[in-house]
């Protein structure tokens, strides 16, 4: 299973290895306190512009306590406490001065379990342009078409865009949830275990997507499986107890770990 993993690195890699991107955003010595538990502990990476990072570790190692820190989702967890700083574009998204609206139309969420409003397929991916002011219907329906065809649904729903999102299939809504994402136009997409609730035919239609996605956004995945860290990120972090174990290219992290941990995980003796 470990070989399988490692020739999958291959092809996901060695794109992102001719030339290193920009670092879209930045984290710095990232604290984050529930109360008095020490959650998060100084974390510390960047995260490249047009790339797949894909954050790995045990259950309740804080990768998605991490992952919310980056549209400040955390903000509405009552008793949170955050230090260090985690730029976007250059600008601390917890400087006083950012409008939080903005960063998460910016910085976008699609979360574990597809969660369509109950409306139709159109206002699903209309809802958030027209949160943001866009009310000419000529607009809207191109923005519709552009996110759905970006999330590879248009095809299957473009003769029922009238129909509840809650009727698609689970695999569909997650794509209509992406699509949902994509119409405020977004600089970053945050994934939380995306595919966890889908088969393997709808997983391989989402990975396949994220491949495509990737030419025009900044993702970062939280994913159990390492395989699909392996099949599609360019970049790994290894989360181990509240800390970023381990960081690199997602090549050097399955093939020639630094840390045992990191190793031991990758190869299932733990986790």
């Amino acid at each position: 299973m470990v070989e399988r993993i490692i020739l999958d690195t291959q092809s996901a890699t060695s794109a992102g290895q001719q030339a290193t991107p920009h670092a879209r955003m930045s984290v710095r010595q990232l604290n984050l306190y529930y109360g008095d538990f020490h959650a998060l502990k100084d974390i510390s990476l960047d995260i490249r512009a047009n790339s797949i990072t894909a954050l790995i570790g045990p259950s309740g190692c804080g990768k998605s306590t991490f992952l919310r820190c980056l549209n400040r989702m955390n903000d509405l967890i009552e008793g949170v406490r955050i230090t260090g700083t985690v730029t976007l574009d250059g600008k601390n998204i917890y400087d006083p001065d950012v409008d939080v609206v903005d960063l998460r139309k910016r910085v976008g969420m699609v979360f574990q379990k597809p969660n369509p409003f109950p409306m139709s397929i159109y206002d699903n991916v209309a809802y958030g342009p027209r949160m943001h002011g866009i009310r000419d219907k000529r607009i809207l329906d191109e923005i519709v078409e552009t996110s759905l065809r970006q999330a590879a649904l248009w095809n299957e729903v473009k003769d029922k865009l009238k129909q509840s999102g809650m009727a698609l299939s689970g695999g569909q809504q997650q794509r209509l949830c992406i699509a949902r994402v994509l119409a405020v136009n977004p600089e970053v997409v945050l994934m939380d275990e995306p595919t966890s609730a889908l088969d393997p035919t709808a997983t391989f239609y989402i990975e396949e997507l994220l491949m495509e996605l990737k030419k025009e956004y900044t993702i970062v995945i939280v994913t159990h499986g390492m395989q699909q860290a392996a099949r599609i990120s360019d970049y790994t972090g290894f989360f181990l107890m509240g800390t970023l174990h381990e960081f690199d290219t997602t090549e050097k992290i399955f093939t020639n770990p630094s840390k045992k941990e990191t190793e031991d995980y990758i190869r299932g003796r733990f986790g």
